[in-house]
């Protein structure tokens, strides 16, 4: 639920160019699935071919298990997790769907982690005064740059540029006229759309793609800025300062890039409003007044005069490799096509002093980010269904692809849609699953991007027969369409459903759903706190999954090929995509 649609084909484009690996897949050499003696937790002894809360949690809780250490791609344990599926994926009798005859696609990484002790981002006042920004606690920053332990910009001059977007399609340019070449640009985040509610400007309050932290980067980088910060605000960013404090610290984990990141600014970050509201103060200018120009057509840019920031990062760097773990189930009448599902395993690892909560909470946390709802609830229910998918053989294959690298920015996905294991014309639809809240039973579901696909009628015409309703995303401003693996596939046109529980609780309406999700926020989201508990009502997630289960399978038994509706942003995609058929 935490990774919710208007989707921009020009802007969308970008981001994939951004995750661009290395030009051959590479291969691996390990078994088709892992011995279970060497697992570091051991498979289940038994389930069922049906979709239970009790299968659902016997999975769930492995893998949000300490000993998995939160899941971090290129970490023993975090690989051990991969492994553990690939296993499991064995067990329920699914075939390896990787290289050279393997449950697992090797993804070439590197991990880079920032020496906040070595490592600083200066700002220097017009009176000569210099401020060092505390990490964490008022600036996080880092480097895309992988082929350098040290890294060093400035003094530069520091511009404003609004919210940092070029979209011509929307006749926006605040880049217009301006070069950055060298300087630190400061970057409101979402997108104009959103600040006004407009409906005429971008997609009013529905973020799109140029509202997103992954485009502000990469434009500031096709401008030739040295240094790209945005500023934090709760409400547009749909997350508190901790989750980036949480999730931008530590070890952060990239592909491995032809050119070892040299096209990105030198620096990238984040600072607090205060921190903002400082620097625009001493060079003269209020915030609010700034932030208020810059939701408005024709701004221009504004440098703040006087203001010079300088930085340097320390990083050790360490090449590594993940993997995607594939299984295929062949259909009976026309294996070569495919219906896909997809769910991450990956999360954010462990994060020594990052511990919270207090002994005796239900929910007490050590310093393991353990990803309990995000993402061991959406590999759970992959498992579920390719387990009940083995027990119902359809027409086209199956084919189950549980991806690394989600919370770096969906770069996992971005592999695989760069590198299919089969050809992307041949998957007739996929579905994802990612953050489930145990919540209980739901009167409705949420369909993320909602009017994007057939896929949703199929949905509508399960939820009906079940008595439920489904529902557009209740927070389309937060751009949680962009925030989760499906977004890789629609770029290349396949056709999408994203789907989670709903808010309408059985016992609690709206109001107790909408406070499940407030809590989770801001207590558990990326945050060690996304732990397992025995207390965990699955019975809602049992529905939702079986639910996506049968719209699934009916694609699969069938010759039907759904496909986005007339004037979606990705249907040409998808009609030039099953054109070279």
């Amino acid at each position: 639920m935490m990774k919710r649609l208007s989707l921009l084909g020009a802007a969308a484009a970008l981001s994939l160019t951004a995750c661009a690996p290395d030009a051959a897949p590479p291969a691996t050499t390990d078994v088709a699935a892992p011995p279970a003696e060497t697992l570091l937790l051991p498979l289940p002894e038994a389930t069922t071919p049906e979709i239970t809360a009790a299968d659902l949690a016997v999975r769930i809780k492995t893998l949000a298990d300490d000993a998995f250490e939160g899941r971090g791609p290129g970490t023993p344990a975090g690989e051990g997790a991969a492994a553990w599926i690939a296993a499991e994926m064995a067990r329920i009798g699914l075939t390896p769907g990787g290289d050279n005859g393997t449950f697992f696609q090797e993804v070439k990484m590197v991990n880079q982690t920032v020496d906040p002790a070595t490592s600083d981002l200066i700002v220097t006042w017009p009176d000569g005064e210099d401020l060092s920004l505390g990490y964490k606690t008022q600036a996080v920053y880092w480097t895309k740059h992988q082929d350098a332990e040290q890294v060093s910009f400035g003094p530069s001059d520091v511009v404003f540029v609004g919210y940092g977007v070029t979209a011509p399609e929307y006749g926006w340019n605040d880049y217009a006229g301006l070069d950055v070449k060298g300087k630190t640009v400061l970057i409101l985040v979402n997108d104009p759309g959103f600040a006004t509610g407009d409906p005429a400007l971008f997609n009013g309050r529905a973020m799109t793609y140029y509202g997103r932290w992954t485009y502000k980067y990469e434009e500031a980088a096709r401008q030739g800025a040295a240094a790209a910060i945005i500023i934090h605000e709760t409400a547009p960013a749909a997350y508190g300062w901790d989750v980036v404090s949480g999730s931008w610290t530590g070890a952060q984990s990239d592909l491995v890039r032809t050119d070892s990141g040299a096209s990105r600014a030198v620096l990238e970050g984040w600072v607090t409003r205060d921190v903002a509201a400082e620097m625009f103060a001493k060079a003269g200018v209020d915030i609010e007044v700034m932030k208020t120009a810059a939701k408005t057509p024709g701004f221009v840019a504004v440098p703040l005069e006087g203001l010079k920031v300088r930085g340097t990062i320390n990083q050790t760097i360490e090449a590594l490799s993940s993997r995607n773990v594939i299984g295929v189930l062949p259909g009976t009448a026309t294996p070569d096509e495919y219906v896909l599902y997809t769910a991450h395993w990956d999360h954010l690892g462990k994060k020594t002093g990052e511990k919270a909560g207090k002994e005796g909470q239900d929910f007490y946390a050590d310093d393991i980010f353990n990803g309990a709802v995000d993402n061991a609830t959406g590999v759970a229910a992959l498992l579920d269904i390719a387990e009940a998918a083995k027990a119902a053989p359809s027409a086209r294959s199956n084919i189950f692809v549980s991806v690394t690298l989600e919370e770096s920015g969906l770069l996992g996905s971005a592999y695989y849609a760069e590198h299919p294991t089969v050809p992307l014309n041949k998957i007739v639809a996929g579905i994802n699953m990612d953050g489930a809240l145990p919540i209980g039973k739901t009167r409705d579901m949420v369909v993320v991007g909602f009017g994007a696909s057939q896929l949703e009628d199929r949905l509508k015409d399960v939820l009906t027969a079940q008595g439920r309703e489904m529902k557009p995303d209740q927070l389309p401003e937060a751009g949680y369409f962009y925030r989760s693996d499906h977004i890789s596939f629609a770029k290349k046109g396949v056709p999408m459903l994203y789907a989670d529980g709903g808010q309408d609780k059985v016992e609690g309406g709206i109001a107790g759903g909408k406070a499940a999700a407030a809590a989770y926020t801001a207590e558990r989201y990326h945050k060690p706190m996304d732990e397992y508990a025995d207390s965990w009502d699955l019975s809602g997630l049992e529905e939702d999954i079986d639910t996506l289960f049968k719209v699934g399978h009916a694609i699969a038994d069938s010759a039907d090929w759904p496909t986005w509706y007339a004037g979606n942003e990705f249907e040409a995609a998808r009609k030039a995509s099953l054109g070279e058929q």
